[in-house]
């Protein structure tokens, strides 16, 4: 693709794009001012579908005219109400849709999964992560180290960047595996680092763990949604997501987990069993014996929050029809925009610290100016009506995101860009 760093060529990508139609889908904050908002933040939470107040009006209604009827007589019925999800989430990742479940939230899923796949021995205990894991994968893993009565400073192994860097190398962590795969019982990586915004070479991951004898986890929080997956070839034993980020399912949603085959009609992997994860056919019989669900619905515990819910069958809807093939080849372009833009615009001012080989839909940027404050240039982008997102030390998220932003968002945030690094 040969850019041009001008509005005219923005809006002549953007005209001829054939999923500009899918804007219409969501609802953007209201503008400060007059000036109107560049959304750049789905990385963080994702726009509102606006099918998502259709669902959810659709849901309390079926509520108010049925009551407890609903449970099997709604317009989606409320019984069997995970299933509306199960094909989306099964093609967003590549999976069969016996090894998906939509339920919880992830750090509830992550332990979930841990509870059923991390069985250390005196020998091999500890668990590996990346040095700048979000600190809820780091608090989920110390607080299953303890669980199971070992000192994190001993049992937690970091996967580094090179000196200088922020980049994972997957050499290194083969080497890492090499040298200490014997103590490791668990990977637990993510799909995109959070922070860098690097994808990471899942399936490399999962052929150096298997060779390691290592058992392997995937936080996809940054992930589904964004770049194609394709867990059940991978094979990783386990993955979990949240949904508010990409997959535009409001605050706090409902997450989903990844169980793969091989692990389905193991009756001796351990798990916390619940009410939900009872054979639906049997289920109202309340009896004492336990009936196991089929695939990954063994591993629910309760009802399914029916009302968090609905927004998530919206988007997954709006999902289906954008297809992820096409959204994945929108993603580079508008990425590769960006950088070309920032390349052309800001080289000395502004870099961008993410791979250019293993993005998704987010750059991380750093002001490399010395004489400007990076926190300041990001507050004075704020007053600019660019909701981007700031983590600390020194990193602007930004994420065009390719369901609902087009070039001109991309050219835009960078003419207001310019203003904020002159205050």
């Amino acid at each position: 693709m040969e850019y041009e760093a001008t509005r005219k060529f923005a809006a002549a990508m953007d005209a001829e794009d054939e999923l500009r139609k899918f804007r219409n889908e969501f609802n953007f904050p209201r503008a400060k001012g007059g000036e109107d908002c560049i959304y750049l933040c789905g990385n963080s939470l994702g726009l509102q579908p606006k099918r998502a107040a259709q669902f959810v009006r659709e849901e309390l209604e079926d509520w108010a005219t049925l009551g407890v009827e609903a449970h099997f007589h709604a317009r989606r019925p409320w019984l069997p109400y995970h299933r509306q999800a199960t094909p989306g989430l099964a093609k967003l990742c590549g999976a069969l849709p016996a090894e998906v479940i939509g339920m919880n939230t992830l750090t509830v899923n992550l332990h979930l999964m841990m509870t059923s796949f991390y069985r250390p021995t005196a020998k091999r205990y500890r668990i590996l992560i990346e040095s700048s894991a979000f600190p809820s994968d780091r608090f989920a893993v110390q607080s299953q180290l303890r669980l199971h009565g070992f000192d994190p400073a001993t049992g937690l192994v970091e996967w580094h960047p090179r000196a200088g860097g922020s980049e994972l190398h997957t050499g290194d962590l083969e080497k890492l595996l090499a040298d200490n795969g014997d103590s490791i019982a668990l990977l637990l990586l993510p799909g995109v680092q959070y922070y860098s915004g690097q994808v990471l070479d899942m399936p490399a991951i999962c052929r150096i763990a298997k060779r390691a004898g290592c058992v392997v986890g995937f936080d996809l929080a940054h992930a589904i949604g964004n770049v194609p997956l394709d867990l059940h070839d991978w094979a990783p034993d386990f993955a979990a997501w949240c949904s508010y980020k990409y997959l535009n399912s409001g605050p706090g949603a409902i997450g989903g987990a990844f169980v793969h085959s091989r692990h389905l009609d193991d009756a001796g992997t351990p798990k916390l069993l619940g009410w939900w994860g009872h054979d639906e056919a049997t289920r109202f019989a309340m009896a004492n014996s336990f009936t196991p669900a089929p695939g990954a619905e063994l591993w629910q515990l309760s009802n399914p929050p029916i009302l968090s819910y609905a927004p998530m069958i919206a988007s997954l809807q709006i999902f289906e029809e954008a297809g992820m093939k096409r959204l994945r080849k929108k993603s580079l372009l508008l990425t590769g925009y960006l950088d070309f833009l920032l390349q052309q615009r800001f080289a000395g001012q502004v870099a961008s610290v993410t791979p250019q080989d293993a993005r998704g839909c987010q750059l991380s940027l750093q002001v490399i100016d010395k004489t400007v404050a990076a926190r300041a240039v990001f507050e004075s982008l704020e007053r600019h009506n660019v909701m981007a997102d700031w983590r600390e030390p020194n990193v602007i998220r930004v994420a065009p995101v390719p369901l609902y932003n087009g070039y001109n968002d991309v050219f835009e945030f960078c003419e207001r860009l310019q203003a904020a690094l002159h205050g």
